[in-house]
């Protein structure tokens, strides 16, 4: 296994990957997490192209093991498919209230941390290869929120991308994307955190920031 020293540095090996072959194509960028914008900012320099983060929180009920569901900072909100349906339709009839209460706090929490900056946009996304960038991946149920999201969007490939995830995760890239890209495929992983030994973030308004800023750091 593979430690990475930063984000940045994860990020600048994801991206001296992907330079030959799209330094010159039509790309945007779409990360998933505040950490997933300072891998992504490495590609985004690199390849001249836009930066955008699309964020998603989890639902869960206290009486079922697995994540319930997804849900975006818009709105959409995507069921784990390790639920039957017949067992989706009894979860939800049971626990409705609970339910859309969980997706409108988690909407309100999302919406306040990115404020008025870094909002994805999906005529920046229209007609151009879509990287999607994560700092590491434990399962692959965000992948599938970002995947529903780009559903109407007509773009040209979508390109899935991540220092590290789980076999799981990398299975569900396999199955929603064009092309995927993987540094290191872990059986199970620990957290996102333990696998880079510099964890610093900047707040999050600095996030905003390097998002918006990118263009005037092409490389």
């Amino acid at each position: 296994m593979q430690y990475f020293p930063s984000r940045q540095v994860a990020g600048s090996l994801l991206a001296d990957e992907l330079e030959a072959k799209y330094r010159f194509e039509d790309c945007a960028i779409v990360c998933l997490s505040d950490g997933a914008v300072m891998v992504g900012a490495q590609i985004a320099m690199r390849l001249h192209c836009v930066l955008s983060m699309l964020l998603t929180s989890s639902i869960k009920l206290q009486s079922e093991p697995e994540v319930l569901a997804e849900i975006n900072h818009l709105g959409g909100i995507t069921y784990n498919n390790m639920y039957s349906a017949g067992e989706l339709e009894d979860i939800r009839a049971e626990n409705f209230n609970y339910i859309e209460q969980q997706k409108l706090e988690k909407m309100f929490e999302m919406n306040k941390l990115l404020g008025q900056g870094g909002i994805i946009n999906k005529d920046l996304l229209q007609g151009r290869n879509v990287i999607v960038v994560s700092d590491g991946l434990a399962n692959g149920l965000s992948l599938h929120v970002v995947a529903d999201y780009l559903k109407p969007i007509k773009i040209q490939k979508l390109i899935m991308v991540a220092p590290f995830a789980s076999v799981s995760a990398v299975d569900q890239m396999h199955i929603l994307a064009d092309e995927i890209l993987c540094l290191n495929v872990l059986e199970e992983v620990i957290s996102v955190d333990h696998y880079y030994e510099d964890n610093t973030r900047p707040p999050h308004e600095k996030i905003v920031q390097i998002i918006e800023d990118i263009i005037l750091h092409w490389k």
